[in-house]
């Protein structure tokens, strides 16, 4: 498994992402979050076909967080069934996977 991760999710406004966003940092499961939006999103959900907006979250975390990050989504997001997704970080400057292994470390 890939030492760092890109975790994903995305919430209905800025506010719900920033709060969000918050709350992880403060709680030492991600080194930092990325807000990005408004993006635009074309889905399905409970069987109806669906577009909006949503504003998207990217948490740059440790592989060995990613549990305990994806159980203070699930518990702490305002959706019911929201996308928890994570990609590997391959590679990555030297400084800024330096940065990243630091703030991440659990002690």
């Amino acid at each position: 498994m890939a030492e760092f991760l890109q975790v994903s999710t995305a919430t209905e406004t800025r506010e719900q992402a920033m709060e969000l966003a918050r709350s992880v940092v403060a709680a030492r499961l991600a080194a930092g979050v990325q807000v990005v939006g408004p993006v635009a999103s074309v889905f399905w959900h409970e069987g109806e076909y669906g577009e909006g907006e949503e504003w998207q979250l990217l948490f740059k975390v440790s592989a060995d967080t990613y549990g305990r990050l994806e159980d203070h989504l699930l518990v702490h997001h305002p959706w019911k069934n929201p996308e928890v997704a994570a990609v590997p970080i391959v590679v990555g400057s030297s400084s800024y996977l330096r940065w990243l292994g630091t703030t991440t470390r659990l002690d």
